[in-house]
């Protein structure tokens, strides 16, 4: 029994020094490892897949243009190069992977580089200074780039074939490689429709007033956001806006969380007062006062939204003119008393006045996701269709408003027993 269990015991010993279960192992319990920087997977491997071969055939552009037009004696793609193509590729929202600082870091370190080989010669000592220098003068310039610091040491170290080039080196090829890249990469992202550059999360206040949108109101601020960043006093690699965006959507998900998916199924109006696009403009004005209602969803025969019209759209189509002494009330009655006859120079059904193309949402979609819809986007009803998209309900402010309620006293009930 003894010597079945050493060797059982050695087994396991001698799997986990195997190469393949070693790495399996590590990726398992990737915990441990985590001071050692070891990272977490956040993509997936369609994701990943995309980057390496968006970053492969950037290189590959970049490379063969260089080729062509200078020759392969020449010095026709720099080095780290390779180093911008995965933050340009793999990282693309990290502000050390903009145009600015990938084009303007890497042209700045390879005059410095040229500068203190010409002044000081290739040595440990110029190396050091070429890189520190070029960090130093990143931080002002604003384009802290990681393979710029490569850039300046390699125009120190890179021989004769890079020093006979002089200055000549930070234009052809580093500064002609990093345009030509960043192109590669902006046209790649747009091509696989991948994630841009981080851009403001802006929520525009639609009564243009100086209030801040709803969501704003409340909770962090940008402005909390780069405070905290700055507070740490260290570079981080991700700016303001980017946080904001992961912390709004981990706020999604943490109320997903605590109230449980809700879905616009749960909390839609289903006995829907509709329209179509040939409705007298009369006969919808009638529903939307009978039912006391502000919006009715158009619909084809088919059941599919083709628009909303609301109280708002009769007003506009009013001719609310300064210079016609008619009152609101007779405007109104103007426009729906139909035009005898064939010609009409004003609207006279529905489809004439509706608002279109209209915002939906889907029976699964979470009521969560309403939130910014309804309350910074200006929208007060979001039509709800089902898998064949044809119209199957109605969501508004107050059907959300009564459903955060709910779902917040049904939270504090649990918690209080």
């Amino acid at each position: 029994m003894g010597a079945r269990t050493t060797f059982a015991g050695w087994s396991r010993v001698w799997t986990i020094l195997t190469p393949c279960a070693t790495m399996k192992n590590l990726l398992e319990n990737s915990r441990g490892l985590l001071w050692l920087g070891f990272q977490r997977q956040t993509v997936d491997a369609r994701e990943r897949t995309r980057d390496v071969t968006g970053a492969a055939l950037g290189l590959l552009l970049t490379g063969g243009l260089s080729w062509w037009a200078w020759g392969a004696d020449s010095v026709w793609l720099g080095a780290p190069m390779g180093a911008s193509a995965v933050l340009l590729f793999a990282v693309p929202s990290s502000p050390l992977a903009q145009p600015w600082p990938v084009v303007v870091g890497n042209l700045m370190a390879a005059l410095v580089g040229v500068f203190i080989f010409r002044t000081l010669g290739a040595s440990p000592l110029s190396a050091a200074l070429a890189g520190g220098l070029a960090l130093a003068l990143m931080f002002p310039l604003r384009c802290v780039h990681p393979p710029a610091g490569a850039v300046a040491i390699t125009a120190v170290v890179g021989g004769a074939t890079v020093h006979n080039l002089g200055y000549g080196f930070a234009l052809t090829p580093i500064a002609v490689n990093s345009v030509v890249l960043v192109a590669c990469a902006l046209l790649w992202r747009r091509l696989t429709h991948n994630h841009v550059a981080p851009h403001p999360v802006v929520h525009a206040n639609r009564h243009r007033t100086t209030d801040a949108a709803p969501q704003d109101r409340i909770g962090m601020t940008i402005e909390d956001l780069d405070a905290a960043l700055r507070s740490f006093n260290e570079l981080f690699d991700i700016d303001s806006q980017s946080l904001e965006q992961v912390l709004r959507h981990a706020q999604g998900l943490a109320w997903e969380r605590q109230f449980g998916k809700v879905r616009c199924a749960d909390i839609m109006s289903r006995d829907l007062v509709t329209v179509e696009f040939a409705t007298p403009l009369q006969e919808a004005w009638t529903l939307l006062h009978r039912h006391r209602i502000r919006a009715l969803p158009v619909v084809d025969r088919a059941r599919r939204v083709i628009g909303v019209v609301t109280l708002v759209d009769f007003l506009k189509h009013a001719r609310l003119d300064p210079r016609d002494h008619l009152s609101l009330g007779q405007r109104i009655r103007k426009l729906l008393a139909p035009t005898p006859g064939d010609y009409s120079d004003k609207a006279e059904v529905v489809g004439q006045i509706m608002t279109s193309p209209v915002h939906t949402v889907t029976e699964e979609d979470a009521v969560v996701e309403l939130v910014p819809r309804l309350s910074d986007e200006g929208m007060h009803h979001l039509p709800v269709v089902d898998a064949e998209r044809r119209l199957s309900g109605m969501v508004t402010q107050s059907d959300l408003m009564a459903a955060l309620y709910r779902s917040q006293s049904s939270l504090q009930t649990v918690k209080s027993t």
